[in-house]
C-alpha cells in the first residue's frame, strides 16, 4: 500500500510500472517518497513562516497544506516530465529548467526552517534592533519637545535671577543704613539720623518691592512649571504609545533581515541539503541508466506517435486523390456539348434579366 502511494507521488505510469521488475519499482517509489517528504518539509516551513505573521495556528495550519499540495504537485510534475534519452547531453538539456525551478523551491523551503533553527539568534539580533529602535524613536519625539522645554526653563532661570538681582539690592541697602547707624560710611556720624532713616525707608520699600515680585515670578515660575510638566506627560504618552509598534517589530520581513545579519555559512548550508532534497530525484533519473519502465514507456507513446501519424498521412492521401478524382471528373463534364448548351441557355437568359433592371431604373431615374 505504502508503495504504490510513493510509485503514484513519483509521477510514474503506474499501470506500465507493474509489468516491471521489483527492483524498478522500488527506484521510483523512491522516487515518489523523495517528492511526498520534500512536500511535508515545506508544509512545516511555510506553516511556520505564515504563523510568524498571522499569529494563529489554524490560518498557518491551513495556508501551509496548500503551499504543501503545491510543492507536491511541482515536484511531482518535474520528476513526471524528464524522459531518459539516448545521450545524457539531451536529457541534461531538458533537465535545466526544472533543475532552476527545484532551486527556486529549495530556497523557498529552506528559509522558514532556517528562521526556526537560527531562533534564538534571530531573537538576539532583533532585541539589539529594537533597542535603538527604542532609543531612535525617543529622541525624534523628545526633538518635538525639547525646545520647548528649554525655552520654559530658560524663562524660569530668568524669572529667578530677577529674585536675586532684587535680594542683593536689598541687601546692599541693609548694609548701607547699619553702616550710617554706625559712622563707618555715609555721613560717618554714629546714631540713627535723619540721614540713617531715609536709608532705612529705602530698604524697607526694597523689602516689599521683593517680597512683590518674590510673589509674583514664583506664581509665573509655577505656571511655566506646569506646563514643563505637561510637556514631559505628553513626550512620556508618546514614547508609551509608540513602545508597542516597536515591540511587535518581529514579524516575517524583519527576521529575515536579522537573519542576513547573521553569519552566513550555517544559513548556506543548511539550503544545500534541502537543494539537495529537492534535486536528488532529477539528478536519479538523469543519473539512473535506462530501465525497463523506461523502454516500455518510450514503445508506448511511439505506438501512439506512429499511430497519429500514420492517421495524418492518410488523411492527406485521401485528400490528394479526392482532389484529383474532382478534377478529373469536372474535366470531362467541361467537354459535354448538352451541358454547354445548357449553361449558354441560361446564361442568355440572366444577361437579358440584367438589362432590363437596368432599362427601368434609367426610365424611374427620368421621371
Amino acid at each position: 500500500m505504502l508503495k504504490k502511494f510513493f510509485i503514484l507521488c513519483s509521477g510514474s505510469d503506474s499501470d506500465i510500472l507493474e509489468t516491471c521488475s521489483n527492483g524498478e519499482q522500488n527506484k521510483y517509489a523512491g522516487i515518489g517518497a523523495t517528492v511526498f517528504f520534500t512536500a511535508v518539509m515545506a508544509f512545516i516551513a511555510s506553516s511556520y513562516a505564515l504563523f510568524t505573521v498571522f499569529d494563529n495556528a489554524f490560518i498557518a495550519i491551513g495556508f501551509g497544506l496548500v503551499w504543501g499540495l503545491l510543492i507536491f504537485n511541482l515536484d511531482r510534475f518535474i520528476v513526471s516530465t524528464i524522459k531518459k534519452r539516448d545521450r545524457f547531453l539531451d536529457e541534461f538539456i531538458q533537465a535545466i529548467p526544472r533543475i532552476i525551478l527545484a532551486i527556486i523551491i529549495a530556497i523557498v523551503i529552506s528559509k522558514p526552517l532556517e528562521l526556526k533553527i537560527f531562533e534564538k539568534e534571530i531573537n538576539q539580533v532583533l532585541l539589539e534592533q529594537k533597542n535603538e529602535l527604542t532609543l531612535a524613536n525617543k529622541d525624534q519625539i523628545a526633538q518635538q519637545y525639547n525646545p520647548k522645554i528649554t525655552d520654559l526653563n530658560n524663562e524660569i532661570a530668568g524669572l529667578e535671577l530677577q529674585i536675586l538681582a532684587k535680594n542683593e539690592e536689598v541687601n546692599k541697602l541693609y548694609d548701607i543704613y547699619i553702616n550710617e547707624a554706625e559712622g563707618t560710611a555715609g555721613t560717618k556720624l554714629l546714631g540713627k539720623g535723619p540721614v540713617y532713616k531715609e536709608k532705612r525707608d529705602k530698604h524697607d520699600v526694597g523689602i516689599v518691592e521683593l517680597q512683590e515680585l518674590k510673589t509674583e515670578n514664583k506664581a509665573k515660575i509655577a505656571g511655566l512649571e506646569t506646563q514643563i510638566s505637561e510637556l514631559e506627560s505628553n513626550y512620556n504618552s508618546r514614547v508609551i504609545a509608540t513602545q508597542p509598534i516597536i515591540s511587535s517589530f518581529d514579524g516575517l520581513m524583519a527576521r529575515v533581515t536579522a537573519l542576513n545579519e547573521l553569519p552566513w555559512l550555517p544559513s548556506f548550508f543548511i539550503f544545500l541539503l534541502f537543494l539537495a532534497i529537492e534535486t536528488s530525484p532529477i539528478i536519479a533519473k538523469l543519473l539512473s541508466p535506462k530501465g525497463t519502465y523506461d523502454y516500455k514507456l518510450e514503445d508506448s507513446e511511439s505506438a501512439i506517435k506512429t499511430w497519429s501519424e500514420r492517421n495524418v498521412k492518410e488523411r492527406q492521401v485521401l485528400l490528394k486523390t479526392d482532389i484529383e478524382i474532382n478534377n478529373k471528373v469536372y474535366n470531362d463534364i467541361a467537354d459535354e456539348e448538352e451541358l454547354y448548351n445548357y449553361k449558354r441557355k441560361k446564361a442568355r437568359e440572366l444577361m437579358q434579366l440584367q438589362a432590363d433592371a437596368f432599362m427601368q431604373k434609367q426610365q424611374q431615374a427620368l421621371k
